[in-house]
């Protein structure tokens, strides 16, 4: 899915990435960590193709979805009516299939990320933890073979945390869903109905030690711009441990 082989990057005479090299196969979820200024914005821009690399080759795929840190919407729209717009500006490269309209591919969107209590409403009026889920059906409108999400779960209350870290792992093929329909998770089902893959990656960059630990398959920790520390979660002890060790 997803393979960098000797990435750098400079600033001036700041070098912000050295000789990054990582693979990431379909359907994984990998937790990003470093400490500020570690590179890791710098390399989520690099993938989504916002910035090029000096040196270094990067193979990626054609669909990525973005979730920014600071989640830009349109407050002054309704949700169905936001997403509707987005799939409309991008649907010469989304996935809309030919089966179904676009008013239905959105219906699908709003009820794979859970937002159809609140689809009438005005985006200005939605909580911190409904905003980041317009901002992931905003991702998956391209149907996303990889999904980069840049702090998603700052600043949400613990029920919404555990909302969107369980929606988060719903998004991977690989993920074992706590809500499940007919034996199927519903990420499944509502992806099946709507035409997008279930196959799919997820880096996700946080601060938040727990927050891999709960939801990755793999971690990798960044310092100065060098990769410290790659390791699937399940051979990891005490992540603290590795994080201080990787960036001390």
């Amino acid at each position: 899915m997803v393979s960098l082989q000797h990435i750098n990057k400079s600033f001036g005479s700041q070098q912000v990435l050295r000789d990054v090299t990582l693979e990431i196969p379909a359907g994984q979820i990998v937790g990003l960590l470093g400490p500020n200024g570690a590179g890791k914005s710098t390399l989520m821009k690099i993938l989504i193709g916002l910035w090029h690399a000096d040196s270094g080759s990067l193979s990626a795929p054609e669909r990525i979805g973005y979730l920014p840190e600071n989640n830009p919407l349109y407050e002054d729209m309704y949700v169905s009516e936001y997403l509707d717009f987005m799939t409309k500006m991008t649907q010469g490269k989304s996935l809309v299939p030919r089966s179904s309209s676009l008013s239905t591919f959105v219906d699908h969107l709003i009820d794979l990320v859970g937002l159809a209590p609140e689809r009438h409403k005005h985006i200005r009026e939605l909580s911190k933890g409904y905003r980041q889920r317009v901002g992931l059906a905003q991702a998956l409108i391209g149907d996303p073979q990889l999904i980069i999400l840049d702090e998603p779960t700052t600043g949400l209350d613990p029920n919404q945390l555990v909302e969107i870290r369980s929606l988060i792992r719903d998004l991977t093929a690989n993920s074992e869903s706590v809500y499940q329909s007919e034996g199927r998770s519903v990420s499944e089902t509502v992806c099946q109905q709507s035409g997008l893959s279930a196959k799919r990656s997820i880096i996700l960059s946080t601060h938040i030690l727990q927050e891999v630990r709960e939801m990755c398959d793999r971690v990798i920790i960044l310092d100065h711009g060098t990769i410290k520390a790659d390791k699937p979660i399940n051979e990891i002890e005490d992540l603290e441990a590795l994080f201080h060790t990787a960036t001390n």
